[in-house]
């Protein structure tokens, strides 16, 4: 059984090595080699502890961390997923929630930028009814240098409020 919580602190050091693992796979190879290079796991860990408040955790009784996604206003910037959780239907709650999450902040519409080159993401958002805006280049700082992700710009529908 998993629980889908709130994050805590004591949280965030795991949520730091999945981030550190999922954006691996889904972004080495689709953005710039500086990028993936400042990409290393101490420099997750070092951006996770500030992130506590607008992280959602999904957790397995054991205590294992088996997902997770980061909510900032009408952004759904992370979601992530443990390789050994993938196509559990995991992703589809947790996604579920963070559109829960912007819509109750008042946000009609909610957008996330997915790295272009990462064709299994875009598949999953696209079933799950975002739609493709276009060209987002994303600006990235890491490592002190500013790099331009290629992304394309999702967006969905998550309130029917005026």
């Amino acid at each position: 059984m998993t629980s889908i919580r709130p994050a805590e602190p004591a949280d965030m050091a795991a949520v730091a090595d999945l981030w550190h693992e999922g954006w691996h796979d889904g972004h080495a190879g689709h953005v710039p080699e500086g990028l993936t290079a400042a990409r290393t796991l101490e420099a997750f860990h070092e951006r996770t502890p500030g992130r506590v408040a607008d992280t959602t955790v999904a957790v397995a009784d054991d205590g294992t961390l088996l997902g997770f996604t980061m909510v900032s206003r009408d952004e759904v910037e992370q979601v992530f997923v443990a390789r050994a959780a993938r196509g559990s239907g995991l992703a589809e709650e947790l996604l579920d929630g963070a559109e829960q999450q912007v819509a109750a902040g008042g946000h009609q519409t909610a957008w996330l930028a997915v790295v272009a080159g990462n064709a299994r993401a875009r598949r999953f958002y696209e079933r799950r009814g975002w739609s493709d805006e276009g060209d987002l280049p994303y600006e990235v700082s890491a490592g002190g240098q500013t790099y331009v992700s290629p992304c394309r710009r999702y967006v969905k529908p998550v309130s029917t409020t005026p």
